[in-house]
């Protein structure tokens, strides 16, 4: 990992995970179903607690939920107090159903000739929102997008998808580009 590198302020750590997911996947535009539910579900996992705990953990999880395969994890339900007792993962009974419950959302969405990928990038029109902030201070935790995108979410069927965990996961999808504008991945995305 180089070291002269310009990073976003949050990025600016010795956690080689953490340095690698900034360099080579936050914020970078995803237009993979797949990748957006495993961002998704690994967002829902995050909530109270840091972001670093689920990085260390997502192998477990990739494990635990079928490589995110949102058509095997749907059918997961029986598959929960196996989950309880994993203890490589995250045991939130309330998490784990939601992601279930999401998977079951996605694969009905594609039943209906609408992938996840589409679904999500209507909301920016298929292209991400270019922001300009110089500080991580400077980053709202929500936005009135990612409280509408929630509501609608939950129209559909989502669930644990309020709008401080949407607003996370369009940043981590890339759907906003909210790194810092001297990071050097800033720079990749906006001149796309």
């Amino acid at each position: 990992m180089a070291t002269n590198l310009i990073r976003c302020s949050w990025a600016n750590t010795d956690n080689q995970l953490m340095q690698q997911y900034h360099d080579q996947e936050w914020g970078r535009p995803s237009h993979y179903s797949r990748h957006l539910f495993e961002l998704l579900s690994l967002e829902i996992m995050q909530a109270g607690l840091s972001w670093q705990t689920v990085l260390k953990k997502r192998s477990a999880f990739k494990q635990a939920f079928h490589d995110f395969d949102y058509r095997q994890v749907q059918g997961m339900e029986n598959d929960l107090p196996s989950l309880m007792k994993n203890a490589d993962i995250i045991r939130n009974q309330r998490k784990l159903i939601a992601i279930i419950n999401n998977a079951k959302v996605i694969n009905k969405l594609a039943g209906s000739g609408t992938t996840f990928d589409r679904y999500m990038w209507q909301f920016v029109t298929g292209k991400p929102i270019q922001h300009h902030y110089r500080s991580h201070e400077q980053v709202p935790a929500t936005t009135d997008l990612a409280k509408q995108i929630s509501k609608q979410m939950k129209k559909a069927g989502f669930s644990f998808t309020g709008p401080v965990i949407i607003y996370s996961f369009m940043q981590a999808v890339g759907m906003v580009n909210d790194h810092e504008v001297d990071c050097f991945v800033y720079r990749e995305i906006a001149g796309d």
